[in-house]
């Protein structure tokens, strides 16, 4: 069981860093309080909303200003359990296995977690 989590982690690392040499926004893992998080590159913590369906944002307005959606560079693309959620402006945000991801903007440095939990609605990612 430990060596097929070995394997399943060390996948998920390299399709990440396949994706930082094609040119993609990258994702990256931190270890914070509340254990192993998935961070976009800059090292602040993704999250998940349960109020979204699958490949659908529904936060927009105060919701995204509170919780900015994690947008793609133009040039990305997806790659292993990374897509795209087209939003209502037509701009790319990146999902994790169809959810859509987004950062906090109460979470001032890298590996801090201020939206976990909240409102029993808002889940910190957590790597692949």
């Amino acid at each position: 069981m430990i060596r097929k989590a070995s394997i399943l982690a060390a996948a998920t690392l390299i399709a990440v860093a396949g994706a930082a040499f094609a040119g993609t926004n990258t994702f990256r893992t931190m270890d914070t309080y509340d254990g192993q998080v998935l961070a976009a590159q800059n090292g602040h913590t993704l999250y998940t909303y349960d109020g979204d369906a699958r490949d659908v944002s529904a936060c927009y307005g105060s919701c995204a200003t509170e919780w900015p959606p994690y947008i793609a560079n133009p040039t990305a693309q997806p790659f292993a359990k990374f897509s795209f959620v087209v939003r209502k402006d037509g701009q790319k945000q990146w999902a994790l296995n169809g959810e859509p991801l987004y950062l906090r903007a109460n979470d001032k440095k890298p590996g801090d977690v201020t939206g976990a939990s909240v409102s029993n609605l808002w889940q910190v990612a957590r790597p692949a």
